[in-house]
């Protein structure tokens, strides 16, 4: 009989310190491909990274530049669908009529109601409303890009952000 410490196991864990970790630059690769592909389990795997570490990430990060670039490339992808969805609504669906495998006449169809609903789902992705006192409110819904710059060049928190300044403000009036 062998014992359990002579067995090597094909599914040995990983330990923790071989295991890739949520940099800076892969969360912003992510919010990148999660704007491009609208889809969380691509967008992990692009950067290597599972599905629920992603989700277990943005929970961490609630309210954090993180999750708030996260609405934000909801919303790139939602603006897009919605635009095409407002197409459709003001110029219909062109529908081809045949006779005898003839094509005799084309007719457009419109159809508001899918518009009307896509239209009233886009206000519950918004992100969270914020104080106008609260660092947040400086970046708005749709502004991908000053997010996802913030998400991997400045502190993961608004906290750490208040506290650097705070610090700086001290070091400057120490100085002077």
């Amino acid at each position: 009989m062998t014992h359990p410490s002579e067995t090597h196991s094909a599914t040995s864990i990983i330990p923790a310190s071989a295991a890739p970790h949520w940099t800076p630059e892969r969360q912003s690769a992510f919010l990148t491909a999660l704007a491009s592909t609208h889809s969380v389990t691509q967008a992990a795997r692009a950067v290597g990274m599972s599905r629920q570490s992603a989700y277990a990430l943005r929970a961490r990060l609630k309210g954090e530049p993180f999750d708030l670039a996260w609405h934000a490339a909801l919303r790139c992808r939602f603006d897009a669908l919605a635009e095409a969805a407002l197409e459709r609504a003001m110029h219909g669906v062109e529908v081809p009529h045949f006779h005898q495998g003839e094509l005799i006449h084309t007719s457009r169809r419109f159809d508001e109601r899918l518009t009307v609903a896509l239209l009233a789902m886009r206000e519950r992705l918004g992100p969270p409303r914020v104080p106008s006192t609260h660092a947040a409110f400086a970046y708005r819904a749709n502004e991908f890009g000053p997010l996802l710059e913030r998400v991997e060049h400045g502190p993961e928190t608004w906290d750490e952000e208040s506290r650097l300044e705070y610090e700086a403000f001290y070091e400057e009036e120490g100085e002077g």
